[in-house]
C-alpha cells in the first residue's frame, strides 16, 4: 500500500509557502462558488438553508479535526469571539441581503470587501499603502461590473446595505483572523465553528420545521460538509501564508465561477456581457498573483 499522507505531506511542505496559500485560497473559493447551484436546486427558504447548512458545517470541522488528532477548544477570548461574530455576520448579512435585493447585488457588494482591506490592512499592520493592490481590486471590480450588467439594481435599500454589510464583515473576519494568527498561534477552526453555531442558532427560528427528501437532504449535506465546512477550513489555513487582501482578491474567483456550475448543471447560460466580465477578473487575479510570486514579500 502507497502510504499516501506521508507522501503528500512531502510534497505539501516543498511548495512555496505563498502558493501553498493561493492554492488553499482558489480551492475554497473554487467550493463557495458551488453553493449557486444547490441552493437554486433546493425548494427551501434561505434561512432554512443557511442554519441547516451552517449546523451541518461546524458538525463536520469537528469530525475533520477529530480524525486529523487536531485539539480543539472555542475560544472565548475577545479576538476568537469578534472572529467569530465578524463570521457569522458576513453569512446572515449575506443571506438576509439575498431576500431583500438581488442575487447579483447581493455577491457584488459582499465582495467590496477587498476594498475595505486595501485601507484596513495596512493600517492594522503598520505597512505600505499597496498600489498594485489597489489597481488589482479596482480591476476586478470593473470586471464584476460587467458580469452583472443588467442585473445589478439601485432599489431595496435595506438588501444593498445587509450586501455592504456583508462585505464589511468578510474584510473584518479577514482582518481579525490574520490578526489572530500572528497572535495567538493557535488553531483557527474554533472560530470558524463558534461562527457557525451562531449562524445557525440565529437561524433556528425560521428553519423549523423542516421536512426534507432524500435529495434535499443530499443537498445540504453537501452544502454544509463541502461547500461551507471545508472551504473555510482552507480559507483559514490559506490565510497563514497570504495577506488578508491577496486572499480576498483570489476569492473574488468565487464570483466567476458561480455562474459556470449552474449553466453546466441547469443550462442557465451567462450573457456575453459576464463572459467577458468573467475573463476580466480571471485575468486579474492571475495577473496580479503571477507579480506577487516574482517579487516575493513577507507576509504579516
Amino acid at each position: 500500500m502507497v502510504p499516501w499522507r506521508p507522501v503528500l505531506t512531502a510534497v505539501h511542505l516543498r511548495l512555496p509557502e505563498r502558493r501553498r496559500g493561493l492554492i488553499y485560497a482558489t480551492t475554497a473559493a473554487l467550493l463557495w462558488s458551488s453553493g449557486g447551484l444547490f441552493i437554486k436546486s433546493l425548494a427551501l427558504s434561505a434561512f432554512q438553508i443557511s442554519g441547516s447548512r451552517s449546523l451541518v458545517a461546524a458538525l463536520a470541522i469537528l469530525a475533520v479535526m477529530r480524525v486529523r488528532r487536531q485539539p480543539f477548544k472555542l475560544e472565548l477570548d475577545p479576538l476568537s469571539l469578534a472572529c467569530s461574530v465578524s463570521y457569522a455576520g458576513t453569512l446572515i448579512c449575506f443571506v438576509t441581503a439575498t431576500k431583500l435585493t438581488t442575487a447579483a447585488n447581493a455577491i457584488f457588494l459582499q465582495y467590496t470587501a477587498p476594498i475595505f482591506l486595501l485601507f484596513l490592512e495596512p493600517w492594522a499592520f503598520k505597512l505600505p499603502f499597496p498600489r498594485k493592490d489597489l489597481w488589482a481590486v479596482a480591476a476586478c471590480m470593473a470586471g464584476m461590473a460587467l458580469f452583472f450588467a443588467g442585473h445589478l439594481e439601485p432599489g431595496g435599500a435595506l438588501g444593498n446595505l445587509l450586501g455592504l454589510a456583508s462585505g464589511f464583515s468578510l474584510a473584518m473576519f479577514s482582518l481579525l483572523l490574520k490578526w489572530k494568527r500572528g497572535h495567538q498561534d493557535r488553531s483557527p477552526y474554533g472560530v470558524v465553528v463558534l461562527g457557525n453555531l451562531l449562524v445557525a442558532l440565529t437561524c433556528l427560528p425560521m428553519v423549523l420545521p423542516l421536512r426534507l427528501t432524500p435529495g434535499q437532504a443530499l443537498a445540504l449535506l453537501y452544502l454544509g460538509v463541502i461547500q461551507l465546512g471545508i472551504s473555510w477550513m482552507l480559507f483559514t489555513a490559506g490565510m497563514r501564508y497570504l495577506s488578508a487582501t491577496a486572499a480576498m482578491i483570489t476569492c473574488m474567483l468565487e464570483a466567476v465561477f458561480n455562474p459556470v456550475w449552474v449553466f453546466l448543471g441547469i443550462g442557465e447560460r451567462p450573457s456575453a456581457f459576464a463572459l467577458l466580465g468573467g475573463a476580466v477578473v480571471l485575468g486579474v487575479v492571475a495577473w496580479y498573483n503571477l507579480k506577487k510570486a516574482a517579487a516575493p514579500q513577507p507576509v504579516d
